[in-house]
């Protein structure tokens, strides 16, 4: 009867083993479902369904603000749908339901890592809802600006001056003042010029205003005006100001810089100095000997 006693214990040893490699097969099987389904619903939506909203939105002329993100937000849809059928087919969701206790620490972990991106998809929802922000736009926040490249619900990319890629948090932008110069179909520019205490102000004045209106990017309606703006340490300072169509940055520094460069062309003519700064240091300076050196 040992030998008995002997394959019958040596059989209830294998059971365990054998359940964990049946259990391990199944889970396998049904990744394997999974990662088919998710492809055969994920693939054909992101190169068929995706591009043909694209295409559908640009026929219509839809803004890019607009049209971007809906395109992205149809993509992030077909990639939850083609996981939520991936998880029900295969029936790893009933996995998942048999053990509830790592998914529900999995679903806190997530929840507090998540915040954040959850307030810069409201964010950006926001953002694209709102007009004034727009493909190409110049905006100015927090010392940087830049033009917007593109808008997407978690963040925004913006294409500096210096030919920088800057990517913003959505809830930046909503938490904080945003200026959009081109936003208006004109935009006042404020260039100051500074003059010696010994010249004529008038005259100064009527310089810049004939130098401002000479300009034709710069528009005549409303007029441009020169005011004195403060009696500087070394300069009378004179705050000229005028308006330009259609603004956009590259415009705007061209225009003042070229109004600029033809305003010292006139002082120049007119005798008109542009006083550079000037300090003046007082104190002494004691020297002291000592025996035996020169």
């Amino acid at each position: 009867m040992l030998p008995r006693v002997v394959r019958t214990s040596n059989a209830l040893q294998l059971r365990p083993a054998r359940r964990l490699f049946e259990e391990f097969f199944a889970l396998a099987l049904d990744a394997s479902v999974l990662v088919v389904v998710v492809a055969a619903i994920y693939f054909p939506g992101r190169y068929l369904l995706v591009p043909a909203l694209g295409w559908l939105l640009d026929a219509l002329n839809v803004d890019d603000a607009f049209a971007l993100p809906a395109v992205n937000l149809l993509q992030a849809i077909i990639l939850l749908f083609a996981a939520f059928a991936g998880f029900t087919v295969s029936g790893l969701a009933s996995f998942l339901a048999a053990t509830q206790a790592i998914t529900a620490g999995a679903t806190i972990a997530i929840g507090f890592a998540s915040r954040d991106v959850l307030g810069n998809l409201v964010s950006g929802a926001f953002i694209v809802l709102d007009p004034t922000y727009n493909i190409g736009d110049w905006i100015q926040w927090n010392d940087s600006e830049g033009i917007i490249e593109d808008i997407s619900f978690r963040v925004t990319r913006i294409h500096t001056f210096d030919n920088e890629l800057v990517v913003v948090p959505n809830s930046e932008l909503t938490a904080n003042a945003v200026t959009n110069p081109a936003a208006k179909d004109r935009l006042r520019v404020t260039t100051t010029f500074g003059i010696g205490y010994e010249d004529d102000i008038e005259r100064a004045q009527s310089v810049i205003v004939e130098t401002v209106l000479a300009n034709d990017d710069i528009v005549d309606r409303p007029g441009p005006t020169v005011r004195v703006a403060e009696l500087g340490d070394n300069a009378i300072l004179l705050d000229a100001r005028f308006w330009i169509a259609d603004p956009a940055r590259s415009d705007f520094v061209r225009i003042r810089s070229d109004l600029t460069t033809a305003v010292k062309s006139r002082f120049d003519e007119e005798g008109i100095s542009l006083p550079a700064p000037q300090r003046e240091l007082s104190g002494a300076v004691a020297t002291t000997r000592v025996d035996g050196e020169h």
